[in-house]
């Protein structure tokens, strides 16, 4: 849980203002003005656009006071160089002009200006100017903190929720293989396996991520198998081994579709819901039912529950029926012993093109060194 529901305050600086002028004789009497009346803030002198950008670039300044008319780069020039960068696009810019031009003042605010005033300028004028600039930049500063606070809070929450989501997933996973003698580790290890041939079949990462995410689930329908079938250590009858091939069914039915409102207990049915077409659009339970329901098809026909071929097989389920079987040959289980890498792979090889896409196998085959890693990674 996150504690830290207000942002930091801000660093307590003395504000720093830019005077830029070309005449030096201003500039030294405005010097002198600050210094003679001790204001609360810092500031700097910059004789020219090019001086004041160089200062610019290597301090942080609260306000910048600029004269119109300078050579080379003039004032509404620097302006429009500030308002266009995004390090200096809140800055608050005052321009002091001595030309006799009404169109001036409406020039300066369309290009960005936070305000423009005539030479010669009244000290108290000047200074009620300049505080007040200064106590905007400092309510943008605020807002900039707040916002920059509340971003990383989003942040932070939702990277907490989506490992929560991954945990919950995991865990609802291995619920399934503690009704089994499927090993622990089996479902992080597919998912991982899954993730690396989604990756190395150039998938976008959106996707990548939700086969990573929904794989795991593919045994999720052993919940609805029968102890005694699961448990067995010895072979399935022909009526157990189709009561077994029925899981595939069971957890697409599960992933696909809320059940019916007479199953669900009365808190449940308490809490708020979204539609129901809602739930059938989301990708990833879309996605996660395909898997389930079609991991055990096989490319050439011939696998369970529809005996579909080809690409009739969603493409989750063709990645996570290679790396489902990886895993189970790999592994002992009560009824066999495992298999090392090299056996394991010989012997899938012999399936590739009737059990396994051949264009998926070929994958596996170039990422071997990467499914012994996470074997070893997750050893039981």
């Amino acid at each position: 849980m996150i504690h830290e529901e207000l942002p930091p305050d801000l660093p307590n600086r003395r504000p720093e203002i830019l005077f830029v002028d070309d005449d030096p004789s201003i500039l030294r009497g405005v010097e002198r003005l600050f210094r003679q009346s001790h204001v609360p803030w810092d500031y700097a002198f910059a004789g020219g656009a090019d001086e004041a950008l160089a200062l610019l670039a290597g301090r942080a300044f609260d306000a910048m006071i600029s004269d119109v008319r300078m050579p080379g780069r003039d004032g509404f020039e620097l302006l429009s160089l500030l308002r266009n960068s995004a390090a200096w696009a809140d800055l608050p810019i005052v321009m002091l002009t001595g030309m006799d031009n009404p169109n001036l003042k409406n020039q300066a605010l369309d290009l960005g200006a936070t305000d423009l005033l005539n030479k010669p300028v009244n000290r108290d004028d000047l200074f009620a100017r300049i505080r007040s600039v200064l106590q905007l930049k400092r309510y943008q500063d605020i807002i900039k903190n707040q916002n920059s606070h509340l971003e990383e809070l989003v942040r932070r929450r939702t990277e907490s929720l989506a490992a929560t989501r991954l945990e919950m997933i995991w865990r609802l996973a291995r619920a399934a293989e503690y009704k089994s003698n499927e090993t622990g580790n089996h479902v992080i290890r597919v998912g991982h396996y899954a993730k690396i041939l989604a990756e190395r079949l150039g998938l976008d990462s959106e996707t990548v991520e939700m086969i990573f995410l929904t794989s795991p689930l593919h045994d999720l329908g052993k919940i609805g198998i029968p102890d005694k079938i699961l448990m067995k250590t010895g072979a399935l009858s022909a009526e157990e081994w189709q009561i077994m091939q029925g899981h595939c069914a069971i957890g697409q039915e599960l992933l696909s579709r809320p059940p019916s409102p007479g199953r669900l207990p009365e808190l449940v049915l308490a809490l708020p819901v979204r539609e129901s077409a809602e739930a059938e659009e989301n990708p990833s339970l879309q996605m996660a039912a395909e898997i389930a329901g079609c991991h055990h098809e096989q490319w050439a026909g011939g696998g369970y529950p529809r005996g579909l071929r080809g690409e009739e097989i969603p493409l989750a389920a063709r990645i996570v029926a290679v790396a489902d079987v990886y895993d189970a040959l790999r592994n002992r289980r009560t009824y066999k012993p495992g298999l090392g890498h090299v056996e394991t792979v010989a012997l899938m090889t012999q399936n590739s093109g009737s059990h396994f896409d051949p264009d998926i196998f070929a994958v596996f085959l170039s990422c071997q060194e990467q499914f012994q890693k996470i074997h070893q990674r997750f050893v039981e």
